[in-house]
């Protein structure tokens, strides 16, 4: 078996009004339509540039710089990185999201390999950042930090 790329991607929800206020109005903005009572979804929003299997250790030390997960939250199931186009605009993300009367569980922050993330969990206990890849966007003036990343454009 080949696997070609990610198709979709999306938590399972018990809560459709939160669900609803976290990932679309109110929330992150993702324009989700309702082609059965229920279903949200979007078609049209961008694939993933990576997948990858996350230890619950290393996701909790990046969140909370500690490998234990808190008991004070869910354990995540699953993780999901929104990209935005700047460093900058994490933050701004971040401050909108917080605005919004959501709370973070790690503000902006440069992470040591090179991304900017905030992460916060949505309503079904996912792990959700907020991030700047800048060898994700190798277009322009990002070429340069990509080629510094990862050694080559």
């Amino acid at each position: 078996m080949e696997i070609s790329f990610v198709a979709g991607f999306g938590p399972i929800t018990r809560d459709a009004d939160a669900a609803r206020t976290f990932w679309s109005e109110g929330g992150l903005g993702i324009p989700l339509e309702e082609p059965a009572p229920g279903y949200l979804t979007n078609d049209t929003l961008q694939g993933v540039k990576a997948f990858a299997l996350w230890p619950l250790a290393q996701a909790a030390e990046s969140t909370f710089g500690t490998p234990q997960w808190p008991e004070s939250h869910p354990v995540p199931q699953a993780w999901l990185e929104l990209d935005v186009a700047t460093h900058e605009a994490v933050a701004e993300a971040a401050a909108e999201l917080v605005g919004l009367g959501h709370r973070l569980l790690r503000e902006a922050h440069l992470e040591p390999w090179g991304q900017t993330t905030a992460r916060l969990q949505s309503p079904e206990g996912l792990l959700v950042g907020i991030s700047h890849t800048p060898w994700m966007h190798v277009d322009g003036a990002e070429d340069a930090a990509a080629e510094e990343y990862t050694g080559h454009a």
